[in-house]
């Protein structure tokens, strides 16, 4: 194992150092990080960066131009549009799509992580190896913190790094890089160096028998760190026009793939190179009664909830998809809500701190005289994600459709 990554280590320093004139700090750290290991991947001793120490896990926008904290909508960049022919796909194919393309435009991409050079446990990197090498798409060891602290490295010497968590409930190791590097890099410089072009991939959520450790949804923790934008689709379609300008992104971007729709959402998706705008929502039904925001794959259990409600009841919902929690489109649900007069917030994570508590503060703040009810937060509960209580656990259409009724019977 050793002497392989150590191999697929100096072919990237040769290829980016000469090829690309890129400095070799970057491999140079993944190399001295692969030798820490024996050949039979057992780690000899910590990852040493500039930063710091880093631990082992032991489980299996625009440029900005002036120094900020924060990252900044991208809504007003270039955006490419599709012109080209459609092919069905699910998620997990045009996540693959969207980073071949990246890679073939970009000739400094890379992709690593764990398993990824077989294509990784979704497939999502599936043929990439093969067509790209082993010196643009390679294994790491079972290090999230090195993973994260790689990519910081590599994108700071002008390289675009796509890196892999492989599942977001392990992306916690990888905290000290992500926080306390990746997010600051442009802000301690005062705008003098940065690490954008970065993205780390994690899939994401429920998925019906991933228990406590397969199961999580971390978004309201990564997006209480000003500096990073924080993305979840909700289809293969906006998962690869997001990814694609996520990889483009002069900001750090985490990346979390909803896993149960790897598979069992396909949809038409233009097959060319395409990208959609960060920090926008996406009203993906207008209405008038109640407005409904959410995220990811639970946009499909609220769209179940809002059918629920009209063929019901008649009640007409608006519904939107955050698309970017950070930075997320406050204007387009204050706009909503101004109309509406309702507001329901639901997401897989648990209620208590979730991001919904946010979208709420802002919204009571923002459209106090247009409420004409107690905002909702329809949320996962507040214990450890369960295995064979899941359907308990989770925000389902029946709960949503309780609190449109709720909402709107308050307001008569």
């Amino acid at each position: 194992m050793s002497a392989t990554i150590r191999t697929t280590a100096a072919a990237v320093r040769h290829r980016y150092y000469h090829q690309h004139k890129l400095f070799p700090a970057a491999t140079a750290l993944l190399s001295s990080w692969f030798s820490s290991f024996n050949n039979d991947g057992v780690r000899r001793c910590s990852l040493s960066t500039t930063t710091g120490t880093t631990s082992s896990s032991s489980t299996a926008s625009p440029t900005a131009t002036t120094a900020t904290a924060t990252t900044t909508s991208d809504t007003t960049s270039k955006i490419l549009e599709p012109t080209s022919s459609n092919k069905d796909m699910n998620l997990f194919t045009a996540v693959n799509n969207a980073i071949e393309l990246a890679m073939k435009a970009d000739d400094t991409a890379i992709i690593f992580g764990e398993d990824v050079a077989f294509g990784g446990v979704f497939r999502c990197t599936s043929n990439l190896r093969t067509q790209f090498g082993s010196d643009r798409v390679m294994n790491t060891p079972l290090s999230e913190n090195g993973i994260a602290g790689f990519a910081v490295g590599y994108a700071s010497m002008g390289g675009t790094a796509i890196g892999e968590i492989q599942f977001a409930d392990y992306i916690f190791p990888a905290f000290d890089q992500i926080v306390n590097e990746m997010a600051k890099f442009r802000y301690r410089s005062g705008n003098q160096w940065n690490c954008g072009n970065l993205v780390l991939r994690a899939p994401c959520g429920a998925v019906g028998h991933g228990g406590h450790y397969h199961s999580q949804s971390p978004e309201a923790y990564l997006a209480h760190t000003p500096g990073l934008t924080v993305v979840m689709p909700r289809s293969p379609k906006t998962a690869k026009g997001l990814l694609l300008r996520s990889i483009r992104s002069h900001d750090p971007v985490i990346f979390l793939e909803p896993k149960a729709l790897y598979r069992t959402y396909v949809e038409s998706v233009p097959t060319d190179d395409y990208e959609l705008p960060l920090g926008k929502a996406d009203i993906m039904r207008t209405g008038t009664d109640v407005t409904i925001v959410g995220w990811g794959s639970h946009l499909r259990v609220l769209e179940e909830a809002c059918d629920m409600a009209q063929s019901q009841f008649g009640i007409s919902c608006e519904l939107i998809d955050l698309q970017t929690i950070l930075p997320w489109d406050k204007d387009t649900i204050v706009t909503s809500v101004q109309k509406t007069g309702k507001l329901i917030v639901s997401h897989e994570a648990p209620l208590t701190c979730g991001f919904g508590a946010e979208i709420a503060a802002t919204l009571q703040q923002e459209c106090f005289l247009n409420l004409e009810a107690p905002i909702q937060r329809i949320c996962g509960l507040d214990t450890p994600f369960p295995l064979v209580f899941e359907k308990y656990y989770l925000p389902n259409a029946l709960k949503n459709l309780d609190a449109i009724q709720y909402v709107m019977e308050y307001s008569q």
